[in-house]
């Protein structure tokens, strides 16, 4: 009996891993959790689209135009009689597709220039920091749309110009984080071994600054799909007749006053997506950070 109760004492308190930890913190969060829940609903609405198929969103049905919501059209009808319900849906791979795809260009190469830029300093650092500041200078819709226009319409390139306007983003926090950590013994140690900058840099350096990054990443999903929609909204997005949410919301503009359920149940489907990636943002800075965490 002492000893399972020493077991169970020892289980009660051994120590987590990292991983654990944020996992533990997580499930103490319940902002974190509402957003966990909803991107995981999200992730059953998209793998449901891959099931819908392109002729079924592109359907007219002339005679139901602008039905309102009903049993056989829970979302209703627009303007030619499509399925506005099943456009909706097929629309979510459109949109997390350009959230998760412009974040990984962002975080690309913002990630390696602000790397750079910290570890290095000097000519290097003002180089990439002037480079980042004109970047940051141009309003992200406004360097979307000149993007669009010299790319062209496409989803590839939706995403490469939502990405590029993030790119600052990561190149100021990366190098933030890296000048926390450059002058630390471990970094010190590895550069007296003889380790190369670059391996240092991505194998001692980036790996302990990675809590910021992985916060800001979080927000930046719900960012870059509000920025995507808005080009979509304007013309700049997904080709038509592509049902991503920005650009169904344009074709529900022109019936606002008869047919609102056109523009209200995309809305609602792009409020809830970015609220989501807020929500965990913030469950996991309370998480990584050691000084908000919750005891």
């Amino acid at each position: 009996m002492k000893m399972d109760n020493n077991t169970l004492v020892s289980q009660k308190y051994r120590r987590r891993s990292q991983v654990g930890d944020i996992a533990h913190h997580l499930r103490k969060n319940k902002g974190a959790m509402a957003g966990i829940i909803i991107f995981a609903v999200l992730l059953l609405i998209f793998i449901a689209s891959l099931f819908i198929s392109w002729s079924a969103i592109t359907a007219r049905n002339v005679p139901i135009r602008l039905t309102g919501p009903s049993l056989q059209n829970p979302f209703g009808t627009d303007g030619l009689g499509r399925n506005v319900f099943l456009r909706v849906i097929y629309g979510t791979r459109y949109s997390l597709a350009i959230g998760f795809g412009a974040a990984v260009i962002a975080m690309f190469f913002g990630i390696g220039l602000g790397s750079f830029s910290g570890y290095y300093g000097g000519i290097a650092d003002e180089i990439i920091m002037r480079f980042s500041d004109i970047l940051a200078s141009i309003p992200g819709m406004l360097l979307g749309m000149v993007i669009v226009t010299m790319l062209g319409n496409s989803l590839l390139n939706l995403i490469i110009a939502v990405g590029v306007a993030a790119i600052p983003i990561y190149i100021r926090i990366t190098r933030a984080a890296i000048l926390t950590v450059r002058n630390n013994e471990f970094v010190e140690a590895a550069k007296a071994i003889g380790l190369p900058n670059v391996r240092i840099i991505f194998a001692q350096v980036l790996p302990n600054s990675l809590a910021p990054l992985i916060v800001a990443a979080s927000v930046n999903l719900g960012m870059n799909i509000i920025v995507a929609a808005s080009l979509s909204f304007l013309g700049f997005g997904v080709p038509v007749p592509a049902p991503e949410w920005g650009a169904i919301i344009a074709d529900g503009r022109d019936f606002a006053s008869v047919a609102p359920w056109l523009m209200t149940f995309p809305g609602i489907f792009i409020m809830m997506t970015v609220l989501a990636f807020n929500l965990l943002g913030d469950g996991l800075r309370d998480a990584l950070d050691p000084k908000l965490k919750k005891r």
